[in-house]
């Protein structure tokens, strides 16, 4: 098989590696693992043979062909169930685990529509390319530490687990990689994902400067005073004449002791707490239109 390189398809083939993965996802015989790109299946038998069910998202016909080859006659195959098509347009069948090879391109969205599925998996291994990785797990006051980094651990606890060299695969990719394992908080925080990404998307555009800055740009407050408007329309809302937005949104950060915060250095609890909530609360009463952007 000539692999396309272009759709992330590099397939894990040091057994080593494997090994260490299906170890450090703690299997167990009554699990269903759902696995997104298994390729030839180096990781998907070895996984068959500790589990109840492995359920395989491949979207190459030529590599599901192949694998279907490889468990084809074994007993293995009655516990193989492949769906073929695009993962970000499949809605998540119910699993307990998701252990994957993931093509590098998807690792985005893919988190956090694992993050938002219910009802709720133990854990996911994953593989992901090195930078990534390491955004995921990033603390406060890294560099690395981005909307990506605070978004992942507000839904779910993520350790990075190992480092994997591009030699161990094939064809090799140009990045190094990492595995990491992610598990959800459950219950979740009581938040509005979407309207809660919404603002931490304005706080991160200009992470290293004050959150009094990131809502000056002329862009933000366009939005935000057009929606503003929208809101006080639909509530009978009487408007001053004078009224400005940015006058608003600074006497709301100030009140709120955020003004000369900056997101590079705000963890969860900067987030969370209180007085940025009352924050949270009032500017989306009135830009939910923005969440879209």
């Amino acid at each position: 098989i000539v692999f396309n390189t272009g759709a992330g398809q590099h397939i894990l083939k040091n057994p080593l590696v494997v090994n260490s993965i299906i170890e450090k996802a703690a299997l167990r015989r009554t699990d269903v693992i759902l696995e997104v790109g298994p390729g030839t299946g180096n990781l998907t038998v070895k996984m068959l043979e500790k589990v109840k069910k492995v359920i395989a998202c491949e979207i190459d016909p030529r590599l599901v062909g192949e694998l279907q080859k490889r468990v084809q006659g074994t007993c293995l195959a009655n516990k193989l169930e492949i769906k073929v098509g695009d993962i970000l347009k499949t809605d998540l069948p119910f699993f307990d685990a998701c252990v994957a090879n993931l093509p590098y391109q998807i690792s985005s969205p893919f988190v956090f529509k694992l993050l938002l599925h219910r009802p709720f998996f133990r854990c996911a291994i994953l593989m992901f390319q090195r930078e990534f990785a390491l955004r995921l797990v990033a603390k406060p006051g890294s560099k690395l530490y981005c909307r990506l980094s605070i978004n992942t651990q507000l839904l779910a606890r993520v350790d990075h687990l190992m480092k994997v060299g591009k030699n161990n695969f094939k064809p090799p990719p140009k990045v190094e990689s990492s595995v990491v394992r992610i598990e959800p908080k459950n219950p979740p925080p009581p938040i509005n994902f979407q309207e809660w990404d919404g603002l931490v998307r304005i706080a991160f555009v200009r992470k290293n400067k004050t959150l009094s800055a990131a809502f000056k740009s002329s862009a933000v407050e366009q939005l935000l005073d057009q929606n503003y408007r929208v809101h006080c329309s639909l509530h009978n809302m009487e408007l001053p004449e004078n009224f400005k937005i940015a006058e608003k949104i600074q006497t709301v950060l100030k009140d709120t002791g955020y003004s000369e915060k900056r997101a590079r250095s705000m963890d969860i609890d900067d987030f969370i707490r209180y007085s940025f909530f009352s924050l949270y609360v009032f500017l989306l009463s009135f830009f939910k239109f923005y969440l879209h952007l």
